[in-house]
């Protein structure tokens, strides 16, 4: 169960518990179910029967209610590709991998913004050398999540459910090996693409690190040194190769 759900489900039966203490607490609201008044009996059974439909209707939405999916043409800001991927942290297969790809937003998010602020001691935002730089620095970001975008393609169309089915069968000796041999070719295919994009992504941390070494130890820079600059040269490669593939 994801860690969304499991909260989701903690609040639903601690809230109605809470509730109920409340409502039939002696110090607090006090009813009783066989109170001193017709009122007060009606009020007690239809509260004891609202938080019974509730705690099984909840629970029952909580743990079998379809999941939720984000479409991934409709990803536009950083928080969408964050909650896109905490949906599929329920996929054990690829766990680890998803809490990779969100530490690896957090880390692009702090130092793109760390090379900005630096960059913003030697430039103003208004001059040519910034923005040039700013343009570059917003290309890498869009290839990172372009990457993300291609992970989540191959994460929502992964069958984890038909995975396991599979590794049983094949334990059990159900299936022929050639086929086995098949079904875990097609498997893999996904697992191999989503490790290898994230590791993509990782590659591109890297060169920003490289950048930010350099960067940081300028007091100033001539607006032709930052195309001379090792960490451009890298990352110029990267944008071209980026929009080689994508063409």
């Amino acid at each position: 169960m994801d860690r969304k759900k499991l909260i989701k489900l903690s609040g639903l039966n601690l809230g109605i518990a809470a509730a109920n203490i409340i409502t039939f607490s002696p110090g607090l609201i006090g009813l009783e179910l066989f109170g001193v008044s017709a009122l007060e009996s009606a009020l007690s059974i239809t509260f004891i029967f609202l938080s019974g439909a509730g705690l099984t209707y909840g629970n029952y939405e909580l743990l079998t209610g379809p999941k939720k999916v984000v479409q991934t043409n409709k990803i536009r800001t950083v928080e969408d590709y964050i909650e896109a991927l905490n949906i599929h942290r329920g996929l054990k297969t690829f766990e680890k991998t998803v809490d990779l790809l969100l530490d690896q937003i957090e880390r692009l998010q702090k130092k793109n913004k760390t090379i900005r602020d630096i960059l913003l001691q030697i430039f103003s935002a208004s001059e040519m050398s910034y923005k040039k730089f700013d343009e570059v620095i917003a290309e890498v970001e869009n290839i990172f999540f372009m990457n993300i975008r291609s992970i989540l393609n191959k994460l929502d169309a992964f069958d984890e459910n038909d995975y396991n089915f599979v590794r049983k069968k094949y334990e059990e000796g159900a299936f022929s090996e050639e086929l086995i041999k098949e079904k875990f070719k097609v498997f893999n295919e996904y697992i191999n693409f989503v490790k290898a994009a994230t590791e993509n992504n990782e590659q591109i941390l890297l060169k920003l690190d490289k950048l930010l070494l350099e960067i940081s130890g300028l007091n100033s820079v001539e607006s032709s040194q930052l195309e001379k600059m090792a960490g451009m040269i890298e990352i110029d490669n990267l944008i071209r190769q980026a929009k080689y593939y994508k063409n």
